[in-house]
């Protein structure tokens, strides 16, 4: 006999609850809570005792210790998020807004991996197979080995993989998929951790590398349970502007790579295109000699990105000035205020400060901080800045500037693009060369920074 069970289940933290609240006690999160019903089945004789596996204890030092085989694709920017490709058996989660190109970065990427003689299965819980078609003609994505399934139910999409046993399976969306043993709606918290548990061991049994795209909420995080993320290998965000042709791909875990890498896409009429060179594409649009603009080399994993940082200071006329900072930690940019005005005499009590990185990129590291205070300090005083000049360094709060990480590929990243000048901390000039053609000025304070950047 079954019992229906009700309980209640945060959208945020997957937490259950016996009642309703309307605070999360776990998360803390307002009106998150949703009503689910849970079957449980009355059975005998069964319990943990009964469960048995195949795999014994292994001593650490007789387990093989060979490196995961990758499968490469024809997308390099794809390989290097995921650490040099797909790893077989592996369970990759890819969030992002509606409409960003998720569907279409998979069916590339599908299409790449069928190419290579691989059978893939698209499973599409959105589009119908024709749907899926004509986005294949319009990327150019028709291979033989390139199998498509529109379904939902959970038995349909065993008994395909079954069948087809693939190598490379894509689930657009896990929120479209239900198993009928659960007793909730598709895309709930229970619908999403159960089909998402089942693709795991589905994954790690048969050793297939599958993909799940995960719908995000307003905030931008992936919808459904934190458990979700933690479930899986890796986890992507693809992610920009819609105003903007390109698209960043970025892991922020991966179990099989590095976290700080980042891929970038230009989306055309033909699908997504690789972007070799982002410094340059996010320097096209660069006014020169324009006060409140300075060029900052920040690092994204182990590339070195070349992007523009403007400043714009204008006297208020409000009793407290307003901060706006787009891109950057906007504590970090009132830290970087309070330097100006405590160590460098800038009265900016009465002004209004805005700060953007430009192309609507996210830099995060404290290598931008000189940057921002001379850009910062470029409006104030309404001096352009040269206009082939590279400045990046941290800030201390007494007005030092300390070393960074990967001073020599920055700066050669910078004399690639034809820059001149790079104005950077003294200490991360010691232990290698500079190349020819380019000028390296060592500064030890924020004061010594302005002098050269502004003279």
């Amino acid at each position: 006999m079954a019992k229906v069970k009700t309980k209640f289940v945060c959208t945020e933290c997957g937490a259950e609850y016996a009642k309703w609240y309307g605070k999360c006690p776990g998360c803390h999160a307002w009106n998150t809570m949703v009503e689910e019903k849970e079957t449980i089945l009355k059975t005998k004789g069964v319990g943990l005792s009964s469960i048995h596996t195949k795999e014994k204890p292994q001593s650490i030092i007789h387990i093989d210790n060979e490196r995961e085989p990758r499968i490469e694709t024809s997308l390099v920017e794809l390989n290097r998020v995921l650490g040099g490709g797909v790893v077989p058996g592996s369970l990759i989660l890819v969030g992002g807004d509606p409409g960003i190109g998720k569907s279409t970065l998979l069916l590339q990427t599908s299409h790449a991996l069928a190419s290579k003689g691989l059978k893939v299965l698209y499973i599409s819980g959105e589009e119908s197979v024709r749907q899926t078609r004509m986005r294949a003609d319009r990327l150019g994505a028709l291979t033989e080995t390139l199998y498509v399934l529109c379904e939902t139910n959970m038995d349909h999409v065993n008994e395909a993989i079954e069948s087809l046993e693939p190598d490379f399976l894509v689930i657009d969306s896990i929120q479209t998929v239900f198993d009928p043993t659960v007793q909730s709606a598709p895309g709930s918290v229970s619908q999403v951790r159960e089909c998402t548990a089942h693709f795991m061991r589905t994954a790690k049994i048969k050793g297939i590398a599958t993909v799940l795209v995960g719908h995000v909420t307003k905030e931008g995080a992936i919808a459904g349970p934190r458990l979700l993320e933690h479930m899986v290998d890796s986890v992507l965000y693809f992610e920009g502007e819609r105003h903007h042709t390109y698209r960043l791909l970025r892991a922020v875990k991966n179990r099989f790579g590095s976290t700080n890498e980042i891929g970038i896409f230009e989306m055309g009429e033909s699908g997504l295109r690789e972007v070799s060179n982002p410094s340059e594409l996010f320097l096209s649009e660069r006014p020169l000699g324009v006060a409140g603009s300075t060029v900052v080399c920040s690092m994204e994993g182990t590339r070195p990105v070349l992007v523009e940082l403007q400043a714009l200071v204008a006297t208020t006329n409000f009793p407290s000035p307003r901060r706006m900072c787009t891109g950057m930690d906007h504590n970090r940019m009132a830290l970087i205020i309070a330097v100006l005005e405590k160590r460098n005499g800038m009265f900016l009590q009465t002004q209004d400060a805005y700060l953007n990185v430009a192309g609507g990129v996210k830099l995060d590291e404290p290598a931008v901080d000189l940057a921002a205070a001379v850009s910062l300090a470029s409006s104030f005083r309404d001096a352009p800045t040269r206009p082939y000049d590279v400045v990046f360094g941290e800030v201390g709060l007494t007005g030092e500037v300390r070393a960074v990480s990967r001073a020599e590929q920055r700066v050669r990243e910078a004399a690639k693009l034809g820059f001149k000048r790079v104005i950077m901390p003294e200490k991360s000039m010691k232990g290698w060369k500079a190349p020819a053609g380019i000028e390296l000025v060592g500064v030890n304070t924020v004061s010594e920074a302005l002098k050269a950047a502004l003279g």
